[in-house]
């Protein structure tokens, strides 16, 4: 049952044609998907399967499968509630055309990306983050004050200065032989693939993430802190909406 997982290559796909290859419990699995699983602090998408004939199977979410020997691109796609009539009609083997809510999907696009360039504003340890269509929400473990229009200014100038987004690629082994790039205490590294992926934000950041992003900074567009609070002694929350 393992996926293809095509928004690795290109976060921009849309839409792809794939073949079911098991229904169960989980969901719908298929050989190949733009449908990116929850993970990473980043939300699952949503969208719809359509068949041959037209019909569409509505997925409220993705997550990542669980079965002997599955790796992290294995996905499961969660049919919305009320549909047990059509997921009766299908086997595997069926052909159908997957499509993301690319709406929902550019807005974590945006909100992720910008969620790179705050580790590069607060040089902080990332303790919890939640990337959605609505906020990104990043737990910065740190004693010191923030200072809202300070991060504010910085973020706007990192987004209004284009910068590139590319991704990398090095090995299991050359990743832990470089632990200084990971920023998050709660999500680790996308290993267990034989290789981790990289996200570059030339000339600003460097770290590892299996997400999905934008190009270029300024297809972020007007982001800004809608929340600074102190979750703990020792944690500061701040929470990115678009403006």
């Amino acid at each position: 049952m393992t996926t293809r997982a095509l928004f690795r290559d290109d976060a921009y796909l849309t839409h792809c044609e794939a073949t079911i290859t098991a229904i169960d419990e989980q969901g719908v699995h298929l050989d190949q998907t733009v449908f990116y699983p929850l993970g990473g602090g980043q939300a699952g998408d949503a969208g719809v399967l359509t068949l041959a004939d037209g019909t569409r199977l509505e997925i409220a979410d993705t997550r990542k499968a669980k079965f002997e020997g599955a790796t992290p691109d294995d996905a499961v796609h969660l049919p919305a509630p009320g549909q047990e009539t059509l997921l009766a009609r299908l086997a595997p083997g069926t052909r159908v055309t997957a499509e993301i809510d690319w709406a929902r999907r550019y807005r974590h696009m945006r909100l992720h990306t910008a969620s790179h360039l705050m580790c590069a504003v607060l040089p902080y340890a990332v303790d919890g983050c939640s990337i959605t269509s609505d906020y990104a929400r990043l737990d910065f473990a740190t004693v010191e004050p923030i200072e809202r229009e300070l991060v504010d200014a910085r973020l706007a100038e990192l987004v209004g200065g284009a910068h590139g987004v590319v991704t990398e690629w090095i090995t299991d082994e050359q990743m832990a032989e470089r632990p200084e790039l990971v920023r998050t205490m709660s999500v680790k590294p996308p290993m267990g693939l034989g290789r981790v992926r990289l996200l570059r934000i030339e000339g600003v950041d460097l770290q590892p993430c299996g997400g999905t992003h934008v190009r270029n900074t300024r297809e972020i567009g007007a982001v800004r802190v809608g929340k600074l609070e102190k979750k703990s002694a020792r944690t500061r929350r701040l929470v990115l909406e678009f403006a």
